[in-house]
């Protein structure tokens, strides 16, 4: 296999919120929050396999912490969106969620979202949708994390 081989969906993936086609009502809701600066302390984006999570949090992380200040519409050409296009953000935690499910792994993500961004303005950390039911679970029992 080539060492310059692109997985297809990185390689068409969307780097605008006007790019992406579907989940209207979910660009709609962050567009708005971006541009009326109604930002929360915290999304969750849920949802099956395939329908933009991991999309929709990049456009969201670059929108944040783009150079040329928080907006709806992302440079895209300053050094943090570009590292965050290709995955190179130090600020930017996309976790695996097959292999991030226990509540160790919780209590270390934690722990990481606690130190403040080295470069970006906000920390981001995206996927971790199979990690809620054994969280979940122990945060019923009165575990603490």
């Amino acid at each position: 296999m080539s060492e310059h081989y692109e997985v297809l969906a990185r390689k068409y993936r969307p780097h605008n919120f006007k790019e992406l086609v579907g989940q209207t009502h979910t660009i709609r809701t962050l567009v708005n929050a971006l541009d009326n600066d109604n930002l929360h302390h915290g999304f969750l984006f849920t949802g099956t396999r395939g329908v933009g999570k991991t999309t929709i949090a990049r456009i969201f992380a670059k929108s944040v912490n783009c150079e040329e200040g928080v907006s709806s519409n992302p440079c895209g050409e300053c050094a943090t969106c570009i590292e965050i296009d290709k995955g190179q953000s130090v600020d930017l935690i996309e976790l695996d969620a097959a292999s991030h499910t226990g509540v160790d792994h919780m209590r270390e993500i934690l722990d990481n979202a606690q130190d403040s961004p080295l470069t970006d303005v906000k920390k981001t950390v995206e996927e971790g949708r199979d990690a809620i039911k054994e969280v979940t679970d122990s945060i019923k029992r009165g575990t603490k994390l």
